[in-house]
């Protein structure tokens, strides 16, 4: 074979890997530092829930005791949410603890992510339109996050609204923002991690 068929053989099985990268949920290689992070335990994930019902903010009369007052998700989202578990689980990374916003969308994609709705924890509520409790949320869930962890991961499934105003980054439906705890009311942003495919 010629050096030229050498090259172009190469370079074609190069672009069907490439292909195949962008293809698979969590394959291409900028986020496998970040799953090697997680894969070593003491991180915490921040998700935010998976796509809803169409609108912005909650729907007049919502009530959190009642899921049929909210948005909840859509089957897209149902389908991106289990893929986020799938992605955890094909890698052997060990979920430690699980904890929700009470709203329902958050329960339902932790529920199909990883098996459990998890804990209801009260700094993960949604924080659109809802500025005036920003301040002391925030608060909370700095000092919840930035616990020292050993183990496993914890994931803490939330609104865009909320891990946006904790860590400055604006997370799309069901990605995650992958942070370190450092103490003394610190962490570390890591990256983000889309697990689904489109």
């Amino acid at each position: 074979m010629s050096a030229a068929a050498v090259v172009r053989t190469r370079a074609a099985a190069l672009g069907a890997l490439l292909l195949v990268a962008l293809a698979v949920p969590g394959a291409a290689s900028a986020s496998e530092p970040l799953w090697a992070l997680l894969k070593g335990g003491g991180r915490v994930v921040l998700m935010r829930h998976a796509i809803t019902t169409p609108g912005v903010g909650d729907p007049p009369g919502m009530r959190l005791d009642d899921c049929a007052t909210q948005r909840n998700l859509t089957d897209e989202g149902r389908r991106h949410a289990r893929q986020a578990g799938e992605a955890f689980r094909a890698r052997g990374i060990v979920v430690e603890r699980v904890l929700t916003s009470p709203w329902c969308r958050c329960a339902e994609t932790a529920r199909l992510a990883f098996g459990t709705s998890g804990d209801v924890s009260l700094p993960l509520s949604n924080l659109y339109g809802r500025a005036e409790r920003q301040p002391q949320q925030v608060r909370e869930l700095t000092a919840l996050v930035s616990e020292p962890r050993a183990g496993g991961i914890v994931v803490m499934v939330s609104h865009g609204s909320t891990i946006g105003a904790l860590t400055g980054v604006a997370p799309a439906p069901a990605e995650m923002v992958v942070v370190t705890p450092q103490g003394a009311g610190r962490f570390a942003v890591d990256g983000r991690l889309i697990a689904h495919g489109p």
